[in-house]
């Protein structure tokens, strides 16, 4: 009953006086809640005379803390005396940044500056540093440290070279008609002197790239085919070999034959000159070495492949002469032996493009036709393969550029393209389209900066694709390389 006359529902058990309230504690409330009460309280938590938004939680507002009036902000630490200073800075860099750490900065505002804003971050917040134009002021700068496990970067160190550019296309195309479309035969070659000699049909021409004059060599008559053409390194004399195996050696100034050498059974394929000694290659398996210096027909014959003798190249210090054949054999010869120091049988096709590399000795190249595609480097040192590379067709020829350490393959069934690699990382530098045919011929200019690629097509095309000895230079066409077409007959 008493808890229906107070108004209040009470628990059983429970009586009105305990819920009692003491008289000055119910004043004290009562008190509080007057406004004259609010305004002082108010006046007490807030020395601003404007109206603000109460509420029933307080954040603090750093920016007029005015802790720079205590000192609490902009003081550096005093260093101890025998500190590692060093050390400190060090420190400091990593924590806070760069600036930090640099001695010559000062840590105080200079005079007159609004001191930082805790609300005003810097803009580099959550941001990856990417602006390296400006060298850190300190050897302990943390972009520095960051970098090759904490050793200082040398500041002499050049940046990574972009990738070397090729034109993709040939500033030079000559019509070369009956140019015969037959993987064995060799019909192109550019001498010392800058005359590009080719056997076209039962002629050979010389055209000079110095004045783009064409000049008819020699004509073997009607039964008869040039097979091959090689310039002695000097650059005075050609040598032809021919379809009935002779071997001609005419004077390139004056177009006059000095001699003639047989030996060969069938056509000569493949000419190589060394300082004094000409090779020969032929369908009939044998290789014949002629010396100019004495009358008879050749001096020694070389007898090792089982099919058609199609690449001969000799190293450039005249020790050694690389063979490659129908057979699938590469073979290697040296001048005190009649039989071959290396036989080399990883190739499953013909091996018609055979290159040593002018910048490390005993370091030889050869490539395969369409059932092998593979480009494959030799140590003939030991007779180890040092690498192998699938090109993805047929290999018709290869040659190093004296210039850099890089070097140019061309290619047949089935896409007929020229590839440049770098040695010895086999990267790609450029591939090259054009002709129509597989590419058959090839030959490099004296200055080791332009390549001439024949093919089926009955086409010459002149590439711009290695740099000069000295720096690249870039390719300007003028007048003497127009990209018009000119008729080398």
């Amino acid at each position: 009953m008493e808890a229906k006359k107070s108004g209040l529902n009470l628990p059983a058990g429970m009586s009105g006086t305990s819920l009692r309230l003491d008289t000055a504690a119910a004043s004290s409330i009562s008190t509080l809640n007057s406004p004259s009460s609010l305004r002082s309280i108010s006046n007490l938590t807030s020395p601003s005379k404007s109206n603000s938004a109460c509420s029933d939680r307080f954040i603090p507002c750093r920016s007029s803390s005015r802790l720079h009036t205590f000192g609490l902000l902009d003081r550096p630490s005093p260093v101890k005396e025998g500190s590692n200073e060093a050390y400190s800075r060090l420190l400091k860099s990593e924590l806070f940044g760069s600036d930090f750490a640099s001695p010559s900065l000062s840590l105080s505002s200079p005079a007159g500056a609004a001191p930082p804003s805790p609300l005003s971050p810097s803009k580099n917040m959550l941001r990856f540093k990417t602006d390296h134009s400006v060298a850190p002021s300190s050897p302990y700068s943390p972009s520095i440290l960051g970098q090759q496990n904490a050793f200082p970067s040398d500041s002499s160190t050049p940046p990574p070279k972009p990738p070397r550019k090729v034109l993709k296309t040939p500033h030079k195309v000559l019509d070369a008609p009956s140019l015969q479309d037959d993987f064995y035969l060799n019909l192109v070659d550019w001498s010392t002197q800058n005359v590009l000699a080719v056997g076209l049909g039962t002629c050979v021409y010389l055209w000079s790239a110095s004045n783009s004059k064409v000049t008819k060599l020699c004509d073997l008559g009607p039964y008869d085919g040039v097979c091959s053409v090689q310039w002695t390194r000097e650059g005075s004399f050609i040598s032809i070999g021919t379809n009935l195996g002779q071997v001609q050696v005419w004077d390139g100034t004056q177009c006059k034959k000095v001699r003639t050498m047989g030996g060969h059974q069938t056509r000569t394929g493949v000419l190589a000159w060394n300082s004094r000694i000409l090779a020969s290659g032929s369908r009939d398996r044998n290789i014949l070495q002629h010396d100019m210096r004495i009358p008879g027909d050749f001096v020694s014959k070389l007898v090792g492949h089982k099919s058609e003798v199609c690449g001969l190249k000799w190293s450039s210090d005249d020790r050694e002469l690389a063979s490659g054949g129908n057979d699938n054999q590469l073979l290697v010869w040296n001048q005190h032996s009649q039989q071959p120091v290396l036989r080399l049988t990883e190739h499953t096709a013909a091996v018609k493009a055979i290159a040593w590399s002018p910048h490390q000795s005993s370091l030889l190249v050869s490539g395969g036709g369409t059932a092998d595609r593979c480009i494959r480097f030799w140590n003939t040192t030991n007779g180890h393969q040092l690498n192998c590379l699938d090109t993805g067709s047929q290999v018709c020829n290869l040659a190093w550029s004296k210039n850099v350490n890089e070097l140019v393959s061309t290619h047949g069934y089935s896409q007929n393209q020229i590839m440049v690699w770098k040695y010895p990382s086999l990267s790609k530098v450029a591939t090259l389209t054009g002709h129509s045919m597989r590419v058959l011929y090839l030959a490099m200019s004296p200055d080791g900066q332009t390549i001439v690629t024949g093919a089926g097509d009955e086409t010459l095309r002149f590439w711009n694709v290695f740099p000069s000895m000295k720096a690249p230079v870039p390719v300007k066409d003028t007048g003497l390389w127009s990209l018009g077409r000119t008729q080398i007959r």
